[in-house]
């Protein structure tokens, strides 16, 4: 029989042998896209879609951004010099890309959903949220002893049918007050340390600047800080103080923030790897 032979006593069908296919061919390669793309370009084992925009200058230039990677090319540069020139730097630039990506997720999965038993980081250990109909409107945190991950559970004056906007904006003016309270005592704390003198407070809500300082001795802080552990805040309340001598970021003005915290590299990191939980 055709591709068949015999051996006593049983019949074995002999399969025609396979190619081997190539690791790489089996893979899926990884595709970045830019909302905003123009070109696509292969770079290692990844497709990346990058946006390109031709500008007056001298040199090519190119950022990665949550959105992806995004090129400024001089007019006169071909696109096969363009392409190279990623090639080039595509260590870089994929690590880059996979950073975004995962900071990206981590986001995503930071994101509360407002409802009766959420939980979210308060000081860096977790917190629940009870809505509790006999609570007063102002909200009250409890310990539950109970030695669970969530042992503390912060009480809002809500009913069960509470609405997620309604949890969000009782949650978030329970932690704004906390947040002013924790903030004036640390302010309290680090600025004699530091010999200066702050004289007002100011909460802020930005998505992406965690503090600011004003010659005037003004301090403002973002009351998100609260779902970092103290360290983290006393990092960044330091920081800020520490404007009130040195309005740069010169080695002189990290020396100074050195002396108050030690440890602040890791710190900082601590803050630009973890993102706070996603309010919207």
């Amino acid at each position: 029989m055709d591709g068949q032979r015999q051996i006593a006593p049983d019949l074995i069908v002999q399969k025609p042998e396979k190619k081997a296919v190539p690791l790489q061919d089996l893979l899926v390669p990884a595709h970045f896209r830019h909302p905003q793309a123009t070109r696509e370009v292969r770079l290692g084992d990844a497709v990346v879609a990058y946006a390109l925009l031709r500008v007056r200058r001298r040199s090519i230039g190119f950022t990665v951004g949550a959105d992806g990677l995004a090129v400024r090319a001089p007019t006169w540069v071909t696109l096969a010099a363009v392409d190279a020139a990623l090639r080039e730097k595509s260590g870089w630039i994929l690590r880059k890309l996979d950073e975004a990506r995962e900071r990206q997720q981590r986001l995503e999965h930071a994101r509360i959903d407002w409802r009766d038993g959420v939980v979210l980081p308060y000081l860096g250990v977790p917190l629940r949220v009870v809505l509790d109909p006999g609570q007063s409107a102002a909200g009250a945190l409890r310990e539950t002893g109970d030695g669970g991950s969530a042992a503390r559970q912060l009480h809002i004056g809500l009913p069960g049918t509470a609405q997620p906007g309604q949890i969000r904006d009782a949650v978030q003016a329970w932690l704004m007050r906390s947040a002013r309270l924790h903030f004036t005592e640390r302010l309290d704390h680090f600025a004699p340390l530091l010999q200066v003198r702050w004289t007002r407070l100011r909460l802020s809500s930005a998505q992406t600047r965690w503090g600011s300082a004003r010659a005037d001795g003004s301090i403002c802080l973002n009351w998100r800080l609260l779902h970092y552990p103290p360290a983290v805040i006393d990092y960044v309340v330091a920081h800020e103080l520490a404007h009130l001598r040195v309005m740069d970021h010169s080695p002189r003005f990290w020396d100074t923030v050195r002396t108050v915290v030690p440890d602040y590299v890791q710190l900082r990191r601590h803050l630009q790897d973890e993102p706070a939980p996603q309010w919207n």
